[in-house]
């Protein structure tokens, strides 16, 4: 099945797997987290620290249980742990060693996505990156207009490096579809 060799590659490091896996489950764990917690930016958030916690243990994920099984579990341990600290704060500080450890989603080739936010022109690009979220206009905007690399964006917003990277996964996700719709 389709979705097996996805997991499979994943656990290889292949970074066009961890974007399909992303992809093809954001919806389910997003609207999970949505009727649980009834607020938009708690489950985007516990989404992203969902799939960051999952590619970074991908190399545990047992087969003998379904994918979204296994993610819907991390979701629910994020969102538990994060009613137990009943803090503002979201995100668990990270040693540097599980921060060498993140998995290497910071592919240097373009996608497909990026392909697609070079060719706008400027003024009309900076109208799409206002129809995203805050956050992901932020993101947007350290990386590519003020050309800070993954690490330096998790420094600044202070948030773990994995987390950067799944929220600029998807931003570019997000802003090609919002490209593709205005044309």
């Amino acid at each position: 099945m389709e979705i097996n060799k996805q997991i499979e590659k994943a656990k290889q490091g292949d970074q066009v797997a961890f974007t399909f896996l992303l992809d093809y489950y954001w919806n389910e764990v997003y609207g999970f987290m949505l009727k649980r917690t009834e607020n938009e930016t708690n489950a985007e958030d516990i989404t992203i620290e969902t799939f960051s916690k999952a590619f970074d243990k991908i190399a545990t994920y047992n087969s003998e249980f379904q994918f979204n099984t296994w993610l819907i579990a991390i979701a629910k341990n994020v969102h538990i742990d994060l009613l137990r600290k009943k803090k503002s704060s979201l995100f668990v500080e990270i040693t540097d060693e599980q921060d060498q450890q993140a998995y290497n989603i910071a592919d240097t080739t373009p996608s497909a996505e990026d392909e697609l936010i070079t060719e706008q022109n400027l003024s009309q690009l900076l109208q799409f990156i206002k129809e995203l979220k805050p956050h992901y206009q932020e993101v947007i905007q350290l990386r590519y207009f003020q050309e800070m690399s993954y690490q330096e964006i998790a420094n600044k917003i202070d948030e773990p490096l994995s987390n950067v990277k799944i929220k600029l996964l998807r931003a570019k996700k997000l802003l090609a579809e919002i490209i593709q719709n205005k044309r």
